[in-house]
């Protein structure tokens, strides 16, 4: 099966179940609000990473399929308040208004909340997994999208606007921004599958070279890309005078870094005997996607 067709069958799975674990008594308001950012769409890239380790592994779809979602969970509430005037100011995700914009900002940003912690209720409330893993889900997703993980990137990116970020400083934001909730599935899947430290470990490296490479694409992305491609607003980090790759070293050394993170994630595998299917091949398509 091609890799595109596997994606496609990821996205299809968590697009039919994304929905199914808001509460029934939540406000009919803010359902329709955090409804509408998480059937919007996506590549839903951290859920398939969780998936493929885990299908791999032959861990439950009635275990992986909720983990699966949880981290979407987050992905999806980082976006809504990322879009918000107080960050990024975008007017549109995935080719639709972005929350605020449809719901308004108090609501956009309590949807933002009620995600999140969904994504905390799912893990706590998974059957057949007993509670010492239930806790090391828990520890792992709440460390990689907090104030260790994804928030610290988000606030070194907040604090770098207008300034001139040297290599390791920017290097140092989308470790935490982007890669720890692209390294999150892995381990998570890692722990599901009761793997040893060192596949663990291995996962993880692979998913910090994700990250980076996804990162730097999607920095040459916001250069070369269009609105129709991506579904949201090109040329946004100009707008917001940050520091990216491609303003720091160029287009043709941003492509040639993503590249090499690219060789890096793919030799980890490698060495490590880590012979998931897919894995590499989700590190080149990197390279050629266009949104």
């Amino acid at each position: 099966m091609e890799l595109k067709e596997v994606l496609n069958k990821y996205k299809q799975l968590i697009d039919e179940n994304i929905a199914s674990y808001i509460p029934a008594e939540c406000p009919t308001k803010l359902k329709e609000s955090m409804t509408y950012s998480l059937e919007a769409g996506g590549k839903r890239i951290r859920p398939a990473l969780l998936l493929m380790v885990s299908d791999h592994y032959k861990v439950s779809r009635k275990i992986s399929l909720p983990v699966a979602c949880a981290i979407e969970y987050v992905h999806t509430y980082s976006l809504i308040h990322d879009d918000l005037p107080a960050m990024d100011d975008d007017d549109y995700r995935r080719g639709k208004p972005t929350n605020h914009k449809a719901f308004g900002e108090g609501i956009a940003i309590l949807a933002g909340d009620g995600i999140l912690n969904i994504a905390f209720e799912i893990l706590g409330n998974l059957e057949g997994v007993d509670s010492k893993l239930k806790v090391r889900l828990i520890k792992e997703l709440s460390s990689s999208s907090g104030v260790s993980g994804m928030i610290k990137g988000q606030v070194h990116d907040l604090e770098g606007e207008g300034t001139n970020l040297n290599g390791a400083q920017l290097e140092d934001i989308h470790k935490y921004k982007t890669g720890k909730l692209l390294t999150a599935p892995l381990k998570m899947a890692a722990y599901l599958s009761n793997l040893d430290d060192k596949a663990v470990n291995a996962l993880a490296d692979y998913g910090y070279h994700f990250g980076m490479a996804f990162q730097i694409t999607d920095d040459i992305l916001d250069v070369c890309g269009d609105f129709d491609s991506l579904g949201k607003s090109v040329g946004s980090d100009e707008k917001m005078d940050k520091s990216t790759y491609v303003s720091l070293y160029g287009l043709e050394k941003a492509k040639e870094m993503a590249n090499s993170h690219i060789q890096k994630g793919v030799n980890e595998l490698s060495i490590n005997n880590i012979s998931v299917p897919y894995l590499p091949e989700l590190l080149t398509y990197l390279l050629d996607r266009k949104a």
